[in-house]
């Protein structure tokens, strides 16, 4: 069995130490306060950032909740879904070139709870803390940048797919909430309910401007999506199942490792679950893309996002009807050419990882055409 290496004293990217000591105090109450050894820095450090924050926290609920409730969110989100690695953070940064949109920003993500009220003094503080790019790849890293809603969801509620990664001892049990399966009613209406509350807030800061928000786990969500948005966009973005694989253990061993409190599994089994995660999202996407109304969804490939990305950013704007791309599309341009140094990684495919790869993905490697190359 191979292992993760783990360096305890790497705290900083500790998601836990944004969320609200409520939710802080929940989620160790789920996990029966097991910690391990090398997650002892990790929860003191959140545990002090959380319970400094928690002031903050309440008055903001109380002074603002009201206003957050009564906004309405008049213009459906465009939602960027898509598994994990392939391609979804591209495309939400381009997208958010785009002037008329807004976007969860990585401070109001990681500080959900207080991003009204608080700006001027905790946004600082979380830029202070961030590395100048993410652990798994050559995206730059800011506060102010586009970010996935999830991280702020799993720092509100422990209904996120984060939560996993911060104890992976029960990872399985916050896996659930990707594809709701396994969880009460109750449980689905509750992040119904929370989801919408943060939606609303994050509309009522850009003073109604339309989301544009990205998020992997919102892939398995598109029934309940509708539910809540009925003229909700989408944008699904897929990739060769070959590089996905590969891109994703590599994620969740730069990623996870950066999160846990608890000692992981061994990586077989985080791979397992992560196969098993991608088919059954996949079941679930190609049946309930089914209810989304005609003009609003729209699937490109990776591929082609990357070599003519304008092309394909113009032809989203026009299927789905979106406003805004004559106007900014000098924006576009700037963000593509500021890309065309990132390096991505380069995978090696020996015979036995491609016939393992085919197995795991043959569905989707089938059906959209690909190959290991």
């Amino acid at each position: 069995m191979t292992h993760f290496k783990i360096n305890p004293m790497d705290v900083s990217f500790e998601p836990l130490a944004g969320s609200t000591f409520i939710n802080f105090l929940r989620l160790l109450a789920e996990n029966k306060f097991k910690i391990g050894m090398i997650g002892v820095p990790r929860i003191l450090y959140s545990a002090a950032m959380s319970m400094a924050l928690s002031p903050l926290n309440v008055f903001e609920k109380i002074y603002c909740n009201k206003e957050i409730k009564n906004t309405i969110i008049e213009k459906p989100p465009l939602f960027i879904i898509g598994h994990w690695r392939s391609g979804t953070t591209y495309l939400h940064n381009l997208l958010s070139q785009n002037g008329m949109f807004a976007y969860p920003t990585t401070f109001q993500t990681v500080t959900p709870g207080l991003f009204l009220c608080f700006e001027n003094i905790v946004k600082p503080i979380v830029e202070s803390s961030l590395p100048p790019k993410r652990p798994e790849d050559d995206i730059i890293l800011g506060a102010d940048l586009p970010q996935e809603e999830e991280y702020g969801m799993g720092n509100l509620s422990p209904y996120s797919f984060y939560n996993g990664w911060c104890f992976p001892k029960n990872f399985q049990y916050y896996y659930n909430y990707v594809l709701m399966e396994n969880v009460s009613k109750q449980t689905v209406e509750n992040w119904k309910k929370i989801y919408l509350y943060y939606l609303k807030k994050l509309t009522l800061s850009y003073r109604g401007k339309q989301l544009v928000l990205k998020n992997p786990a919102n892939t398995a969500r598109v029934k309940l999506l509708l539910e809540m948005f009925p003229d909700a966009k989408f944008v699904h973005i897929y990739r060769n199942p070959f590089h996905t694989f590969l891109s994703m253990m590599r994620d969740i061993e730069k990623e996870m490792t950066l999160y846990c409190v608890q000692k992981p599994l061994d990586k077989s089994t985080f791979e397992t679950a992560m196969v098993n995660l991608y088919n059954r999202m996949f079941e679930k996407f190609f049946i309930e893309k089914l209810h989304i109304p005609n003009g609003n969804l729209i699937e490109i490939r990776y591929e082609d996002l990357t070599e003519n990305p304008l092309q394909e950013i113009e032809k989203i704007h026009h299927t789905l009807e979106l406003p805004g791309f004559e106007v900014h599309q000098d924006n576009f341009k700037k963000y593509i050419d500021t890309q065309r140094n990132v390096t991505t990684h380069k995978y090696i495919f020996d015979e036995e990882i491609k016939k393992k790869i085919y197995k795991h993905f043959k569905t989707t490697i089938d059906l959209w055409g690909y190959t290991w190359s």
